[in-house]
């Protein structure tokens, strides 16, 4: 570079000299590579005096095309204190959990090559390895007596230990022969086949150096069921008693029928293993997310009402443990609880929604289950409880997620982290706004535009509708990782986001009135939300759209195709159904098509064939671009490529955009550049006016 070009980026990177007076440079648009540059900040503990907090933080590494994790440690007391990196190791570390203490901090680290539980002090320094187990720790809790150290492993149900299961992984790893013999689902299982490893929670002793000793005791062999449950499940999963006694887990014990049942309940075992009690046989439900009160008397948990419904709402009920009584706290509330946890004192339960486009943090009275709001507008990513404030990660449509601490009746928030300042500097984010219109029935329906930086007065923007997935979910304001609102405006498209019936965070009713209906009320609040935003929003050019959608999104894209041919420049279609019925018979998760269809697809061929995209492409023309993963198998590759398919012998213009190594998610930093850059493309290419 020559010594011109390395002063004119100076100037650009921190101002421009004009006639002697040096001015900021212009901001520009937010694209990939700054989206790529930010970190992201994950699960959070705080210390038990409260006065430090540690948390996981995610960075992309382009080049190495890989994530990687690290532990950072925030002082919450001195103002302004910055944030000290915990864990240099070039390795995967977080989950990070404080000791009783609070000398020690526990967390999962792959340094090792494996990953296993380390333990580092509040100063930092060398990390300990606690444990060495033959398999990988999937998840820890540490016993609060700190006598014992609970890990979950992917084993053999018929080993005896951890080391019979990895010789037998071993061994197939050097086999000639490679077929695997099914006689049940799952046979696969989000993005993984199954090989008959089940995940099982084993107890530890821990020494007088706080390092695990002795042999690994399966606590749960007693049921056929995978604790934590999979793929998602973590150490919301189980919990120990305040005494360090007794397990408490969460299972789903449904033998062959697995792969349709919701039937989760919980369980209570010794420490150190044996029979087990199932403390809610009573519902046909999920019951979910067991927690001790401080004292040890109550456990509180999550449970929903409807067998096979898994977007059921999720409410709150307290056992007494002493009695076996139970009390559904929060019946009458109108909200699904995502996850929740006790005060100190055990008065107060904590807890996060959706709400009306917000995901807030809420205090609930043990005793009423009254419930207020502690926090307002954005989501609430993760909280832990100190023993006089909250502290809580949250972000918006404009903000990456930051630490913040606030005390237990709400108001002011102080904010401790500020980790993208300096990435964002010199960028300018689009400006949101959330509105209202009505829907189907007239009902109110709520979404959100967010307005392209540095868009002048008077100039118009083309539009990008983005539709969102579950379809129990919503688009709300969040700073979201992989459908960011941001990369798009930072292209120079007003973005469009509508919460349609089906969407979480406006009461169970309306979440509710999707099921049986995928395309019918929703298509109804998304061209009259679309219609509402051309309105209110001068500048979205609606003569230049396009709609996009990924999962229930991606299935919308294709109905749009048939039913709303007129309504858009371009399509992009991400993982959606193409054929409900095929779609049936080759997804893994069948409660979900047998909730929303109402029944098998063999039982109830009507559910499948009403809202079908696959019986109107006779009527798509509008250019699509089609995204699939092979490793998606919640709506497997042949949708996608029947997608494709259709529209390639149709004539209409498309392009299919595949990954080899990508689930139902796009993850990999390279693949989501590709991805950005390829939909971005694609826009321009049918939304741009010569």
């Amino acid at each position: 570079m020559t010594a011109t070009r390395i002063l004119v980026t100076l100037l650009w990177l921190t101002g421009v000299a004009v006639g002697g007076e040096l001015r900021a440079a212009e901001p520009r648009p937010f694209d990939i590579h700054d989206f790529l540059g930010l970190k992201r900040i994950g699960q959070i503990a705080a210390s038990p005096d409260g006065k430090q907090v540690v948390y996981t933080l995610r960075g992309d590494d382009l080049r190495a095309n890989k994530g990687y994790t690290g532990l950072w440690l925030q002082d919450a007391v001195k103002r302004g204190a910055a944030p000290v990196r915990l864990t240099t190791d070039q390795s995967h570390d977080g989950s990070a959990a404080w000791s009783r203490d609070g000398r020690w901090i526990y967390f999962l680290s792959d340094r090792s090559g494996s990953t296993q539980v380390w333990r580092i002090t509040n100063q930092g320094g060398d990390a300990i390895r606690v444990t060495d187990l033959p398999l990988p720790v999937g998840s820890f809790r540490v016993s609060p007596v700190g006598d014992r150290i609970f890990v979950s492993l992917d084993v053999f149900r018929d080993c005896d230990d951890p080391a019979c299961t990895a010789q037998r992984l071993e061994t197939a790893a050097h086999a000639t022969a490679t077929g695997l013999l099914y006689d049940g689902l799952f046979v696969r299982h989000w993005d993984t086949w199954s090989d008959g490893r089940r995940s099982q929670l084993f107890a530890l002793a821990l020494d007088e150096r706080g390092v695990a000793t002795g042999a690994a005791r399966d606590v749960t062999a007693a049921v056929d069921a995978d604790v934590p449950g999979k793929p998602f499940g973590g150490t919301e999963d189980y919990t120990i008693s305040p005494d360090g006694t007794r397990v408490v887990f969460s299972a789903r014990v449904a033998g062959a029928a697995e792969a349709w049942s919701t039937n989760f309940d919980l369980y209570s075992v010794s420490a150190g293993g044996g029979p087990v009690t199932n403390l809610t046989a009573g519902n046909p439900a999920a019951d979910a997310q067991p927690a001790f009160s401080p004292d040890g008397r109550t456990l509180a948990y999550l449970a929903s009402d409807r067998p096979g419904f898994e977007s059921d709402r999720a409410h709150l009920v307290l056992l007494d443990l002493g009695t076996g009584a139970k009390r559904a706290l929060t019946a009458k509330w109108d909200r699904s609880i995502a996850e929740f946890a006790w005060s100190r004192d055990g008065k107060t339960l904590f807890a996060t929604t959706d709400h009306l486009g917000q995901h807030p943090l809420w205090a609930i009275d043990v005793v009423t289950g009254r419930s207020s709001a502690i926090t307002g507008e954005g989501k609430v990513e993760s909280f832990s409880v100190a023993a006089q404030k909250l502290f809580f990660t949250q972000s918006t449509l404009s903000s990456p997620d930051d630490l913040y601490a606030v005390g237990f009746g709400g108001g002011k928030t102080q904010q401790l982290t500020r980790i993208n300042e300096a990435a964002l500097a010199g960028v300018q984010l689009g400006e949101y706004t959330q509105f209202s219109f009505a829907g189907w029935n007239d009902e109110t329906v709520f979404g959100y535009v967010v307005k392209p930086a540095g868009l002048k007065a008077g100039q118009q923007a083309p539009v990008a509708f983005v539709v969102h997935g579950g379809p129990q979910g919503s688009m709300a304001n969040e700073w979201h990782w992989r459908w960011n609102a941001q990369m798009l405006a930072g292209a120079g498209y007003g973005v469009v986001m509508i919460d349609f019936h089906g969407s979480t965070g406006y009461g169970q009713a309306f979440t509710d009135s999707i099921s049986g209906d995928w395309g019918g009320k929703p298509l109804i609040d998304l061209r009259a939300g679309y219609a509402a935003a051309l309105k209110q929003f001068a500048f979205l050019d609606g003569t230049r759209s396009c709609a996009l959608g990924g999962s229930y999104g991606g299935f919308m894209m294709n109905w749009i195709a048939g039913q709303w041919p007129e309504g858009f420049k371009c399509l992009v279609s991400h993982d959606g159904i193409f054929d409900n019925r095929t779609m049936y018979y080759s997804t893994e998760e069948l409660w979900f098509p047998e909730w929303e269809m109402g029944g098998p697809e063999y039982e109830n061929p009507a559910g499948f064939a009403k809202f079908n995209p696959v019986d109107f492409v006779k009527n798509w023309h509008t250019p699509t671009l089609v995204i699939q993963g092979q490793l998606d198998y919640r709506v497997p590759l042949e949708q996608g490529l029947s997608v494709f398919t259709a529209l390639q012998r149709r004539g209409v213009p498309s392009e299919l955009l595949y990954f080899p190594n990508e689930n139902h998610w796009v993850l990999k930093p390279a693949n989501r550049v590709e991805w950005y850059d390829t939909v971005i493309a694609w826009m321009n290419r049918w939304t741009r006016t010569p």
